[in-house]
Parts: structure tokens; C-alpha cells; sequence
């Protein structure tokens, strides 16, 4: 069964255009004579001046205002379509003042002005349309009049539009299509044209390490959304520029999702697309300048219509109010758990959740509008208001409502472009909630293990060594008697080593360009995820080593409340996970006491021993503790909602394909996640992806199917 036409609706009725303009120009007329009364730098002396003015500033709007942005679109870029009214202002200042009789003073005056005359604009779209959705694909049927196509797509394969609801798990979107959360999803659902089905993410389950390897085919030694490389002492961040640009370059053969004509939007990485915009790993400063016209192609085109700009921080200043308001009602409810969401958060969630959706949503229709035969595009606003509200809150849910709908605005304009198009909606991973470690327990999981490690200054070290040693000692005799088997074993073995006069210890921790957390030590969050590694050795250090230069550190780690099992590498028995109450010796298999794994999905040993044959794979890998029950677990990011991990519906994403696409299975890990999206291409037509010439395959890890 094929993806549903659209209802045609009320969407080119004859005479709104003509209405539209007319109105505008008789609204724009009025509101120059009531600024003309109102700002004291501008004035208008005769009677036939504010019709003609009007007129002007509607032409320079409506027809050389994008011939301009053409040329000048980086303005718009990098300000968010802030510089497209001071470029607007400039020209309106210049040609008022050119019109007899018309004085005009400040530049201030005449951003007014500009300002003005868009609200006029946008008012009157308003006014004309029955409802929002009718404004929005006025605009893509002119946007599609003004397109030629010189491609003939009778003969070509249906396009597909991959759609990422960043962070949106299985579980949460089951219960948003129940309870009417998303009623695009359940439509499509009950009129049985889409399947819905769920897929298992790595350990790592975040952005970085599922879109590289949906898009790429690989996401080999990618730890967490940044972890530590000791070789080149660097915490490698995904949504860094330059990192994310050095990620891309790692694991792209040339051969992406995206490759043959495809478009990426709001991604990290870009699939090897040819067609971007807001994709971390292709800004302008970092793409070679041969392929830069390929960039922001989506975004200037949104931003070069005054209208757009203006519509969307109007969005955006309602979704600060919305947020201040929400938090409100937590505070005042004692809702828990919850973070603090002042300071700046309540100005920058409109960024995801109005403007970046915005300017998405007009580059996909514009590449639908174009042909292209792929196209992905990220929502990170569910994903974003998560984080600091929580995974179903009803604000979060808000969010989610207005992404649904999205997902219906496209389908309908599909029918406006020159070929057949297939919508597929999918989540990168899913979140689990919990109150925030520091929160819990009053520290950061990075300052507790520099605290157990040792982190007083350099100079203190030799004088308060023995007073660490009777605490040490001390906590030592307090938790055996009440700590859990594995945390009373590893005690057992370090005694012998903490009595000793000369035990090897880490010497001076020279600083780097990474923050050590004690002489010697880094420890790097993501999420759910936890990462310690010990810079003054190189390579893995093994289990045996960590126990005699910090003699408490894993036992405290394994008895922590906060913490669900640790990975670390033993030169005895290999990869092991340590846990409160059992480890798990993960070359043989063996389990001494409690599996630790067993609470953290079937896939659990196999996708941990694959992290640990990364080549940047922390000394010790620390997983926070899920609680079933509760279904919880506390992150060390200070979130509400939060992935990175295991446990929980942060590593159950979803899959929303058409029915009559080859039943997917449950795939596990973002590279299988790739090899059934290129199955379904290939399924339509598609063409397979050719080597890049000069550049080499990268061959993707080994994954369990």
C-alpha cells in the first residue's frame, strides 16, 4: 500500500493571490500614514505619497529583494535572518528618501519601517487563510511555479524523505499515537499505509554515533557525543565544527546514504550529500570552496522572504513564553525530577524548536520541489526540551505535537512536486528519565572520581599521603562488611597493594589541553555514559594497574547508587564488566555471582565487548544504574530526560516505514539501521552509490545482526 495522497483541500483556490496583494498594498498604505503620524523621523506631505510608497516597498519585497539575497545570503546565515531587515532597512531608507516629498531621518526609522511593513504582510497571510497550514503551502505552490524542472522523473524511482525525530523513543512514541499526541503517525497507522517497528541502538546510543553510522555506514570509535583521545590529548565533541568535520572524514568512503544527489538537513554528518544546510560537518569555513555553493542552499532560501523572518522569531518569542511557563508550573507543582531552566536556556529553545524546525521544513520542500531523489533531515526539538522538561511532560508533548505536524505538511506537499515521494519517520534513540546525578548525590561522577583518585594540588600530594591512607584504609574496613560482592573482591585484592610503602602512583599529571580531573586523570560525560582514562600511560590501562595506583577507585564505582556496571580491561581475563553484586568476563562468557548486563537489554554483552575493541575506548567505561521498576536512571549530564547508555527506552529507537517497504526485522545498531535504508533504495530503484574516486572504502565494523 502506497504512502496516502493528500486531501487537495483549500489550497489553490483562484482569487487569493489577487486578494493578497490588494490588501496588502491598501494595509501597507495605512500603516505608512499612521507611522507617518507616529515617528517623528518620518514624514509624508502629500496625499498620493504613502499609496506609492506602499507599492515601492511591496516590489522590493516581493521581487528584488531575492535577486538580492542571491548574492548577499551569507548575511542571512550567520545572523539568522536578523541581517536581512538591515539590508532591507538600507534599501527602503535609500528609495523613500529618493520619492519627493518624502523625508525619511535614521536608519533606526527605517528598520521601523521594514519592520512594520512585514507585520502587515504577515497579518494579511493570516487574515486570508483558514488555518496555518494553508499559509504554508501558498507559499510552496509559488515557490514550485517559479521551479523549472528540466528533468523529466515519469521514469524515475520514488524519492524517499528520511525525517529524524531526535531522541523520540519506541516506547514514547507508542503512547503519543494512543493518546492523540501525534495524530499524523496514528492516521497513517490505522489507514494502514505505514508499519511501525523498533530498532536497538549501540551502547553509545546518541546523535553522533547513530546518524553517522545510519548515514555513513559506520560508526566505529564513536565512544559517546564526545569522549578523550589520549594519542592526541583532545576530547573529540560530535557537535563541534571541526571535530564533527574530522568524524565525517573518518568513516566517509564516499558512498553515504546521501550520495547520489541526496540533501542533508539540521544532520552532524552529511551522508556525502550534495546538498546541505545547518550540518555541523559541512559550515562554510570547514567545506573545501569548490563544493561551498552546495551549502545553505535550504536556508537562503527560507531566509530570503522578510515574511519567513518575521513569522518565525514571532514563533520563537511565543516559545519563550511558553517555556518561562512551563517551568513555572514545574517549580510551583514540586514536579520531580527537575533541573533548573533559567539563565539563557528559555531564549535558545526556540532555536530548535521554531527556528531550525522552520528553516528544515523549507529546504526538504524545496528539495521535493527539485527531484532529489533522498533527502534526511533532523527535528532536534523533542530531543532538546526532553533534556530539561522530561520525556512526556506535557510541554514535551506540545513540542512533539507540532513536529507531527510537520510530517503532514510534507506529505501534502509532495503532491506538488515533479516526482513520487515516500516518507519514512524514525528516532536516532530513545530517553530514559531520572533525577541528575549531581543532584542525587551531591556531586558530579567527574568530581567523585577525582576525589578518588586523588585530586588535591601536586604539591600537596606526599604530604597528605598518609592521611589518605588511613581514609583509605578506613572506608575500606566501613564498606566490607556491607558492600556488594564485587566491591568486597576488589577490596580484597588492593589491600595487600595499599599497605605498601612504594606502590606505584601517577606522578605529577602534567596539564595538557584537556582538564584532568586529578594529576593524570580525565573523565569525560555523555549522557548515561562515563568515560576515566589515565594520560600517563599510554594505550589501555588494564584493570591490574588501575587497582594498584588507585586502590578504591573501581570498588567505590561498583557500589555507587549511581552506577550500573563498569567496563574495564584486565590483562588476566580480558574485557570485563564489573558490577555491584557480579562481573562478567566477556572473552569466555563467564559470569561470577549476578550477570551486571542482564538488567540492560539481550544485546547488552555483545554491543560493550565491541566498544571495547575500539582504538580510543576509555580505561574505564562507566554506565549509569537503571532501575526497572522505576523505569530510571540518573544521568551524569544534569538532564531530566537522557541517553548515551544502556537501560531503559533510551536504547529502543523507532522505524515508521511505508507497508509496502521489506519488513526491516529489529535492527540493532545505527549500521544496520543504514544496510535496510539502503535496501529499501535499492527496493525502489535506486542506483548503488560508487566508490569516490582517490578516497577509500571504509569498511564497517562488524555489528550484531
Amino acid at each position: 500500500m502506497s504512502t496516502p495522497a493528500p486531501a487537495k483541500g483549500r489550497l489553490l483556490r483562484g482569487g487569493r493571490v489577487v486578494a493578497r496583494v490588494l490588501l496588502v498594498w491598501v494595509a501597507v498604505t495605512g500603516a505608512l500614514r499612521l507611522l507617518d503620524a507616529w515617528l517623528d523621523g518620518f514624514t509624508m506631505q502629500s496625499w498620493w505619497q504613502p499609496t506609492v510608497c506602499a507599492l515601492i516597498l511591496g516590489l522590493l519585497v516581493s521581487v528584488v529583494w531575492p535577486l538580492v539575497v542571491r548574492v548577499a545570503w551569507p548575511i542571512a546565515y550567520f545572523t539568522l535572518g536578523v541581517g536581512t531587515y538591515i539590508l532591507l532597512s538600507a534599501a527602503a531608507l535609500a528609495i523613500l528618501q529618493a520619492v519627493p516629498g518624502v523625508e525619511l531621518h535614521g536608519f533606526s526609522t527605517a528598520v521601523v519601517i521594514t519592520v512594520a511593513m512585514s507585520a502587515v504582510g504577515a497579518v494579511i497571510s493570516s487574515v486570508l487563510a483558514v488555518d496555518e497550514d494553508e499559509i504554508f503551502f501558498r507559499r510552496a505552490a509559488r515557490r514550485r511555479r517559479k521551479a523549472k524542472h528540466r528533468t523529466d522523473f515519469a521514469d524515475q524511482p520514488p524519492g524517499v524523505v528520511f525525517l529524524q525525530i531526535d531522541g523520540l523513543g519506541y516506547d514514547t512514541v507508542r503512547r503519543a499515537v494512543r493518546d492523540g499526541d501525534m495524530p499524523t503517525f496514528a492516521k497513517w497507522l490505522s489507514e494502514g499505509t505505514h508499519s511501525l517497528t523498533r530498532w536497538h541502538t549501540d551502547w553509545s546510543s546518541q546523535t553522533g554515533a547513530s546518524v553517522c553510522g545510519i548515514l555513513h555506514g559506520s560508526n566505529h570509535d564513536i565512544l559517546g557525543f564526545r569522549w578523550y583521545e589520549k594519542d592526541r590529548d583532545h576530547v573529540m565533541a560530535c557537535a563541534h565544527p571541526s571535530d564533527a568535520a574530522e568524524i565525517e572524514r573518518r568513516h566517509s568512503d564516499g558512498r553515504g546514504l546521501l550520495s547520489i544527489g541526496g540533501a542533508s538537513h539540521g544532520n552532524l554528518f552529511s551522508g556525502d550529500a550534495a546538498h546541505v544546510s545547518l550540518t555541523m560537518s559541512s559550515v562554510p569555513v570547514l567545506t573545501p570552496r569548490k563544493r561551498r555553493g552546495r551549502v545553505g542552499a535550504g536556508y537562503r532560501a527560507y531566509f530570503a522572504n522578510p515574511v519567513n523572518v518575521l513569522r518565525t522569531f514571532g514563533v520563537a518569542l511565543a516559545d519563550v513564553v511558553r517555556e518561562l511557563s512551563a517551568a513555572a508550573k514545574q517549580r510551583r507543582a514540586g514536579v520531580l525530577p527537575r533541573i533548573p531552566r533559567g539563565g539563557v536556556y528559555p531564549l535558545a529553545r526556540p532555536g530548535t524548536t521554531v527556528i531550525a524546525r522552520d528553516v528544515v521544513v523549507s529546504a526538504i520542500i524545496g528539495d521535493m520541489l527539485a527531484g532529489r531523489p533522498v533527502v534526511y533531515a533532523d527535528f532536534l526539538g523533542y530531543d532538546e526540551v526532553a533534556h530539561h522538561s522530561g520525556i512526556e511532560r506535557f510541554d514535551t508533548l506540545e513540542v512533539l505535537r507540532s513536529i507531527d505536524q510537520q510530517f503532514a505538511r510534507l506529505l501534502r506537499a509532495g503532491r506538488l512536486s515533479p516526482r513520487k515521494y515516500h516518507i519514512v519517520g524514525l528516532s536516532d534513540h530513545g530517553q530514559t528519565q531520572g533525577q541528575a546525578f549531581v543532584d542525587r548525590f551531591g556531586e558530579t561522577v567527574e568530581a567523585l572520581v577525582g576525589r578518588l583518585c586523588g585530586g588535591e594540588p601536586v604539591a600537596e600530594q606526599g604530604k597528605r599521603r598518609q592521611a589518605e591512607s588511613w581514609q583509605v584504609n578506613a572506608a575500606l574496613a566501613e564498606a566490607t562488611a556491607t558492600g556488594g560482592l564485587i566491591a568486597r573482591r576488589l577490596r580484597a585484592r588492593v589491600e595487600g597493594a595499599e599497605g605498601a610503602e612504594n606502590r606505584p602512583r601517577t606522578a605529577t599529571g602534567s596539564p595538557g589541553q584537556v582538564t584532568r580531573v586529578a594529576p593524570g586523570v580525565v573523565a569525560v560525560v555523555s549522557g548515561h555514559l562515563a568515560m576515566v582514562s589515565f594520560t600517563e600511560h599510554e594505550g589501555r590501562v588494564e584493570l591490574e594497574t588501575i587497582e594498584r595506583e588507585y586502590p578504591d577507585l573501581l570498588p567505590t564505582l561498583v557500589d555507587h547508587d549511581g552506577v550500573g556496571f563498569l567496563l574495564v580491561r584486565s590483562r588476566e581475563f580480558g574485557p570485563v564488566v564489573l558490577g555491584r553484586d557480579g562481573l562478567k568476563r566477556l572473552a569466555t562468557g563467564v559470569v561470577i555471582g549476578e550477570d551486571p548486563l542482564a538488567g540492560y537489554g539481550p544485546y547488552a554483552a555483545e554491543l560493550v565487548q565491541r566498544v571495547d575493541s575500539f582504538p580510543h575506548c576509555a580505561d574505564i567505561m562507566i554506565n549509569s544504574r537503571y532501575d526497572a521498576d522505576s523505569d530510571q536512571s540518573s544521568p551524569f549530564e544534569r538532564h531530566v530526560g537522557s541517553h548515551g547508555g544502556l537501560g531503559g527506552p533510551q536504547q529502543r529507537g523507532f522505524l515508521l516505514h511505508p507497508r509496502e517497504f521489506p519488513a526491516p526485522g529489529e535492527p540493532v545498531g545505527a549500521e544496520s539501521v543504514h544496510r535496510v535504508f539502503r535496501d529499501w533504495l535499492t527496493f525502489l530503484g535506486h542506483p548503488e552509490p560508487g566508490a569516490a574516486e582517490g578516497k577509500p572504502a571504509v569498511v564497517p565494523s562488524e555489528v550484531v545482526s
